[in-house]
């Protein structure tokens, strides 16, 4: 019990380097559409196997931009490359060429993160955490009770699944994982690695091998490659300037505040979007 009181003062002060922060509630969260078979409960197998039961996303954090979906990509990755955009809070998965699934993610607060490329060198299901030497001597007073780590589980920071990035065989410490906070998807409020939906990084994970290339974008690179973005009032991120009317008007390669273009794949058929996703 007192454990459990520790880890939730430690959340409620926000933790930093992948760890989880408080969950937002609100009335208006509880309407919405019908939630998405992907983001559905489900039941997994645990860390020592037993059952784990992973709740349904609300519906209302799955706006157009946070939901799993399949985009055109133009970028120079191969097929195969995870592209990582922590300003326009969303991560790709290169599928073919000019293909990729695209995610929303929750991404660490600004000079909190990491940039360049590097290669996943270990997944773990259900992973243990704990947090870094110099957060326990920076910040004895939130991460010292956790110095042994926590074991795997919905109460863990890194959720469901992580992939470990590396760097010319140094651990990066920078994680793509699940989160006990799926409020927080679409946001800056990880305050440190790259955060998505305990089902969006399961599907992820299943997807990529041990040695798959990681890109995490500069702002520099993020900034040319899917132009300036704004923050709502609600924490997200949008093209600034919208955009919107150029797309209805139907001209071929509209941007949208500086955001070329791109197109949604969907059961329906094809959408004009943005590089954001917002179907018009």
């Amino acid at each position: 019990m007192l454990r459990l009181v520790s880890l939730a003062s430690a959340i409620a002060l926000g933790l930093a380097a992948c760890a989880p922060t408080t969950q937002t509630t609100s009335a208006s969260l509880l309407a919405g559409p019908p939630v998405p078979a992907v983001y559905q409960a489900r039941t997994d197998t645990g860390p020592q196997g037993e059952p784990v039961n992973i709740p349904a996303v609300r519906a209302a954090y799955l706006t157009e931009r946070n939901q799993r979906q399949q985009v055109a990509y133009n970028g120079p990755e191969d097929p195969g490359t995870i592209i990582v955009d922590p300003y326009a809070r969303v991560l790709y998965y290169v599928t073919a060429p000019g293909v990729a699934m695209r995610y929303g993610v929750a991404v660490g607060r600004a000079g909190k993160g990491y940039s360049g490329t590097a290669t996943i060198r270990r997944k773990q299901e259900w992973p243990d955490w704990r947090p870094t030497a110099n957060m326990i001597r920076t910040e004895p007073e939130l991460y010292s009770q956790f110095a042994g780590g926590l074991s795997g589980g919905l109460d863990n920071p890194l959720g469901s699944r992580a992939l470990y990035l590396y760097e010319g065989g140094r651990d990066t410490y920078y994680r793509i994982h699940g989160t006990m906070d799926p409020s927080s998807i679409g946001k800056a409020t990880s305050a440190g690695c790259i955060r998505m939906f305990n089902q969006d990084v399961m599907d992820l994970f299943n997807q990529v091998e041990l040695g798959t290339k990681v890109k995490v974008r500069s702002q520099a690179e993020s900034l040319r490659i899917e132009g300036p973005m704004r923050e709502t009032p609600e924490g997200y991120v949008q093209p600034e300037g919208g955009g919107m009317a150029a797309a209805d008007a139907g001209v071929p390669g509209a941007t949208a505040g500086g955001a070329p273009t791109t197109t949604v794949i969907t059961a329906s058929g094809v959408a004009p979007v943005d590089s954001m996703g917002f179907a018009y």
